[in-house]
């Protein structure tokens, strides 16, 4: 069983930036895709980023040239760098980590983490 720690999340005024942790119990070479999804309050779950050990990655596209997901194989962290934070990004921010390929399908993630709250003030 692998488990999931995120941390970093917090109050923000619109514009500003925060970058989130994810910090799993496990070597992350050994998963081969790490990523987030968010909540909003009253909403469904919703893809956020995800990035694969060759470096590939997918964004949802209300967030694609804002956030920015990575991986530190030293760190053996994965980072969201989230930048320009509007409103409408507030929500629990969720660390997952899947076996396969990216995907954008909450079903295909094989764990996840208990979430941090973001909140974006207008």
């Amino acid at each position: 069983q692998v488990q999931l720690v995120e941390s970093g999340g917090g109050l923000v005024q619109a514009g500003g930036s925060l970058r989130l942790s994810c910090a799993p119990s496990t070597r992350i070479l050994r998963l081969n895709t790490m990523g987030w999804f968010r909540q909003a309050p009253g909403k469904a779950r919703t893809f956020v980023a995800a990035i694969a050990r060759s470096g590939n990655t997918d964004y949802a596209d209300s967030v694609n040239g804002r956030f920015t997901i990575s991986r530190d194989y030293t760190e053996n962290m994965v980072y969201l760098q989230m930048n320009s934070l509007k409103a409408e990004d507030t929500g629990v921010y969720y660390c997952v980590a899947r076996w396969g390929g990216v995907s954008n399908a909450e079903e295909g993630y094989d764990y996840w983490g208990q979430g941090t709250q973001v909140t974006v003030s207008s």
